[in-house]
């Protein structure tokens, strides 16, 4: 029974081995890269801030941002996502101020630069609301990987919108992501960790 059990662990881990061979070796035989590919989120934009200033991609360089896609007629997804990224700042404390804050409104038929304006103030004065027309918004959405469909209701209408937080680096590209609601300890970690990038 010992022999047995001896040849079965070493053929165990004869096969181990090899499926770690396979694992290394196996892209370069199918002329893929073993090295993660960059993920494609993210490119060059330009749109109207609330307070009447023309923002793009090119002015942020050279600093990390926080980029939210939402509209301020948003029942809860968006207002909950602004008070958990304040809640952040105060949090952060001085270092929230090494980065920037954006929400994109992808209701450009209603959210004007006065209606943005009073939205993100009111969750932190460091928060920039962004407008544009339907296309610039639709190009930006493209770019960022965020999806976003008009849905009738008997008031009118509402957007359905990804809910997701993209960070990206000082040099502009993809850093990351927070989630809707996700554990506060985790969202800090994760902005603590975009401010010190490179």
């Amino acid at each position: 029974m010992s022999r047995r059990l001896k040849l079965a662990g070493a053929a165990f881990a004869a096969l181990v081995v090899a499926l770690g061979f396979v694992a290394v070796l196996a892209p370069k035989w199918l002329g893929m890269s073993s090295t993660p590919l960059a993920v494609n989120i993210g490119g060059p934009f330009k749109l109207r801030t609330h307070d009447g200033k023309v923002l793009s991609d090119r002015d942020l360089l050279g600093r990390p941002y926080a980029v939210f896609f939402g509209f301020t007629n948003c029942p809860d997804v968006c207002p909950t996502t602004m008070m958990e990224l304040a809640n952040a700042m105060e949090t952060l404390g001085p270092d929230a101020d090494k980065m920037s804050y954006l929400f994109v409104s992808v209701d450009p038929e209603q959210d004007t630069a006065e209606h943005l304006s009073v939205y993100v103030q009111n969750f932190d004065k460091r928060l920039v609301g962004l407008i544009g027309t339907a296309e610039e918004i639709a190009d930006v959405a493209r770019k960022f990987r965020v999806f976003y469909e008009k849905v009738k209701t008997k008031e009118g209408y509402t957007i359905n919108h990804t809910a997701t937080t993209y960070l990206m680096d000082r040099r502009g590209k993809f850093f990351g992501t927070i989630s809707y609601q996700e554990n506060p300890k985790t969202r800090i970690e994760k902005l603590r960790r975009l401010i010190a990038s490179p």
